[in-house]
């Protein structure tokens, strides 16, 4: 398999950035999931799972660091009073730099919301990711199936197929190197509609859910930071049974 697409999301649940050549470090892709918006009101980090609205507008890095985001009419939000007149509460943007408390929720029915519970989680620590276990998530082109892969949101985009048969070994992809740890477990944010067309469908959580027990793709932990391109192979490290 070789990189075919590799993608950042500046801000959590927003749209994203395609390049085609990254630093991965520690935190993952550089700039990946640094910001996210936060509900000042209830205390919780704001992901499309609950509102969906979120992926209707886009973020995009500046050469500094911070971020600027495009809303769904085309206006950029100058502030945190824009984003609350937009989303109808007030929210703040936060830095994943500032430690705060970060909670996030998840409908315990994908198939009626109406009538799900939601049930609250920790997120990770430094990057604004779901968990501190994986940094950086890689889907290939063979396990999508045709399925839209930005409902999936992975940073990798390989071509061919087969990672699944990466977990638990050590792989080289450009510079770095990542242990892959596990497949990555699909919530209703995939069944979400994106701008472009991209409809509501809950076929692509259910046919996840019973065909691949719920998950689809893998995360990784970075082991050594370099650069990768669109283009580099993904090495597997392991010989003879052994991570090497």
């Amino acid at each position: 398999m070789r990189v075919q697409e590799i993608w950042r999301f500046p801000v959590k649940s927003l749209q994203g950035e395609r390049v085609d050549r990254t630093q991965i470090g520690s935190d993952g892709v550089a700039g990946d999931r640094q910001w996210a918006l936060f509900d000042m009101q209830t205390g919780f980090g704001l992901t499309a799972r609950r509102h969906p609205e979120l992926l209707f507008a886009a973020a995009r890095t500046r050469d500094d660091g911070t971020v600027v985001i495009v809303l769904p009419d085309g206006s950029l939000a100058a502030d945190d009073a824009s984003l609350s007149r937009w989303l109808g509460r007030p929210v703040q943007l936060r830095s994943a730099a500032v430690q705060v408390e970060r909670r996030y929720e998840n409908p315990d029915n994908f198939e009626d919301e109406s009538a799900a519970q939601w049930q609250a989680f920790d997120g990770g620590r430094d990057a604004f990711h779901d968990s501190d276990w994986a940094q950086v998530s890689m889907v290939s082109t063979g396990t999508l199936r045709g399925w839209d892969r930005r409902r999936f949101r992975a940073n990798l985009v390989l071509n061919g197929s087969g990672e699944d048969a990466l977990i638990g070994h050590l792989v080289a992809v450009g510079a770095a190197s990542m242990g892959v740890v596990a497949a990555l477990g699909r919530c209703v944010l995939t069944t979400r509609p994106q701008p472009g067309g991209l409809e509501r469908d809950v076929d692509v959580l259910r046919t996840v859910h019973r065909e691949r027990g719920g998950c689809l793709g893998v995360g990784a932990v970075v082991q050594r930071a370099g650069v990768v391109s669109v283009g580099d192979a993904v090495q597997d490290r392991r010989v003879d049974g052994e991570v090497t």
